[in-house]
């Protein structure tokens, strides 16, 4: 699995997911992980990735600053360049960002499967460019995993293949849960320093 990663939400959806790989697989599958940088600041990275333990990054994009068009250039070819060394079984993206499409465009000139997590969410204004993403992303995708049944229904109102749609849930939801006695001790310890 090649996972293609570079903002914020990606590093806080694929801590918990790259943690159900590695548990729910038993070491079976592995994941080769690529940001892309598109979120390059201390605050908007490195933050969230020491802190979330995503420490199997394997490659640095370093693709960031300039137009939308720019930038998803840039990343398509640096990915292509990934996916011709590594040849991965699949593609793991998440959301709607240039870093998604670049990954997905990479993928599916490669035909390579592409598993699109948080699939189906629209805002129905493709003036947002991250709507056009997220739309382009869902139409070449192989799977579909989707956080709400409203997700699921406007795939499908797009002509999307039923058996390619899995509603899957928030991945929010799933790394709450998964984090909550951190969370639980994180506020214990807060409150008893006051």
């Amino acid at each position: 699995i090649l996972t293609i990663i570079g903002t914020r939400p990606q590093y806080i959806k694929s801590s918990i997911v790259s943690k159900k790989i590695r548990d729910l697989s038993g070491g079976i599958l592995n994941e080769c992980i690529v940001d892309t940088g598109q979120h390059f600041d201390k605050n908007m990275s490195s933050v969230f990735i020491n802190e979330l333990g995503i420490n199997n990054i394997k490659y640095n994009l370093k693709v960031n600053c300039g137009s939308h068009a720019d930038m998803t250039a840039r990343m398509l070819v640096s990915i292509d360049n990934v996916l011709v060394k590594e040849k991965p079984d699949c593609i793991l993206l998440y959301g709607d960002t240039n870093s998604t499409l670049s990954g997905a465009l990479s993928a599916v000139k490669r035909s390579i499967p592409i598993y699109h997590v948080e699939a189906g969410v629209r805002s129905f204004d493709l003036n947002v460019p991250e709507e056009v993403n997220r739309v382009l992303t869902d139409h070449i995708s192989s799977y579909l995993f989707t956080p709400t049944k409203t997700a699921s229904r406007n795939l499908l109102s797009e002509g999307i293949n039923p058996n390619k749609i899995i509603f899957s849930g928030d991945v929010m939801y799933d790394l709450a849960l998964d984090n909550i006695q951190y969370l639980k001790l994180k506020n214990f310890l807060l409150v008893s320093t006051l």
